[in-house]
């Protein structure tokens, strides 16, 4: 057995997604029903396509605490008695929001499914907004807010948003800021529920333990009666179609934060969109670069120079161009160096040293291994439906997943890699200790220098 090389991947498990069934209800609300008879239970998700990148330019935050107040009362309900009714239930509903989309979540036991989704509705038609939970949730924003200054991971993907994305929806994170989240009010809120939470921009998924009929039926029992919006929203924002500042040239901006042991980084650039052709190419070529543990970044600086615990990248990909982003934090002493590192893999990959046959075989496995496991439960199920409903993917997505993974080449990689890498357009964020990393990180000449002060 040669034990100098890593065991070869398997062949992977052949997978077909469940039958997705689709019903419009007259208010125009989009209906998804997906059977799963493991477990007793049901799940409710509720896609709304209105993200952080729908949020007024000055106020960031606003669409995240409209989410987190949907639960705080609604109906005749009280923000207690809403989860009094959840917890009788062995319930809670789970709010996510990102830069394209809100997605709730309500799972139950079957037999109280229509308890559930009748919950579920009320919460997302008619919340209370009551300035007492609005002050309460805006209050605890602000004190999380507040904790994550002292975060660095926080600070470095602050500020790489913000420089990467500037005047654009994608220019924040979800969360918002301290300034932001103090100047919305309740009637902002109140504003924004109008607007974007209808039935018209809505898509409600149930998976679980009953028929495509009962499924369906118990959402169009509870959300038949939520009054239609406009289809098409003027005061929504098209974020396909806006136009992204690229600047010609790199970019350095520090953190200051006086004492640091470690340096925070951050490198990368604006990507490429949900329908980019080269998508299943762009995942492989992740894995080789910086998505699993053997690539190429974390063996360099983990393995080799032992410079950090870890380093990865990723291509967040949304409706718009979404970001390529390099992350990881090192020793002080060796940012600059960790730097250079990270330039030169981007450099080599798409030039001296493409991907090899090993590395292919590698990065497609990590894709494609055990891909089936992300579908065996109501929850998995449900976004999955979630992202075809977001995204308008084919309904056979999931099912030609893996072949068209593995039909991925090293010639692919190669091409989307000079592609859609660009060394001289890079934003390198370093939050640490600017009196020990500044003079070293001036030297690489990684583009115009920023110093910036995070309120």
């Amino acid at each position: 057995m040669d034990r100098s090389r890593l065991p070869s991947p398997g062949v992977p498990l052949s997978f077909t997604f469940p039958e997705v069934r689709r019903r419009t209800l007259d208010n125009g609300l989009r209906v998804c029903t997906i059977e799963h008879y493991k477990v007793p239970l049901i799940t409710y998700f509720v896609l709304l396509p209105v993200g952080s990148a729908q949020d007024p330019d000055t106020q960031p935050g606003l669409a995240a605490i409209t989410g987190d107040l949907l639960d705080e009362g609604s109906g005749d309900l009280d923000a207690l008695q809403v989860h009094e009714a959840l917890g009788r239930i062995g319930a809670h509903l789970d709010t996510e929001i990102g830069a394209d989309a809100t997605l709730l979540e309500l799972t139950s036991l079957e037999q109280y499914a229509p308890r559930a989704v009748d919950l579920l509705s009320s919460m997302v038609r008619a919340p209370r907004l009551e300035q007492r939970d609005f002050d309460r949730v805006r209050e605890l924003r602000l004190n999380r807010l507040i904790q994550l200054r002292d975060l660095p991971p926080a600070l470095a993907d602050r500020v790489f948003t913000e420089l990467l994305y500037p005047g654009h929806p994608y220019g924040h994170l979800p969360i918002g800021t301290e300034g932001s989240l103090k100047a919305i009010a309740l009637e902002d809120v109140a504003r924004f529920h109008r607007v974007a939470y209808t039935p018209a921009h809505a898509t409600v998924i149930a998976v679980g333990h009953a028929s495509h009929q009962r499924l369906g039926d118990l959402v169009e029992g509870a959300f038949g009666g939520w009054q239609p919006g406009a289809r098409s929203n003027p005061d929504l924002i098209d974020v396909s179609s806006l136009d992204i500042s690229r600047p010609d040239g790199g970019r350095l901006a520090t953190v200051h934060r006086p004492g640091a042991a470690q340096s925070e980084l951050r490198i990368g650039h604006v990507g490429l969109s949900r329908r980019t052709p080269d998508y299943h190419a762009l995942l492989v070529l992740n894995m080789v670069l910086g998505g699993q543990f053997v690539s190429r970044m974390n063996m360099n600086l983990r393995e080799d120079k032992g410079y950090t615990y870890g380093a990865r990248t990723n291509f967040e990909f949304r409706q718009g161009p979404g970001p390529f982003v390099f992350q990881t934090s090192v020793q002080s002493a060796v940012t600059a160096a960790a730097v250079q590192e990270v330039l030169g893999e981007l450099q080599s990959i798409r030039s001296t040293r493409p991907v090899t046959a090993d590395e292919l075989e590698l990065g497609r496995a990590a894709l494609t291994r055990g891909y089936p496991r992300n579908f065996e439960t109501a929850e998995g199920l449900g976004r999955a439906a979630a992202q075809l409903a977001l995204y308008d993917l084919p309904d056979d997505y999931f099912t030609t997943f893996v072949p068209k993974v593995l039909s991925v080449s090293e010639s692919d990689v190669s091409r989307v890699a000079q592609a859609h890498i660009d060394p001289e357009r890079l934003l390198t964020v370093v939050v640490g200790d600017r009196d020990k990393v500044g003079p070293t990180l001036e030297a690489l000449d990684l583009g115009e220098l920023s110093e910036v002060a995070v309120a």
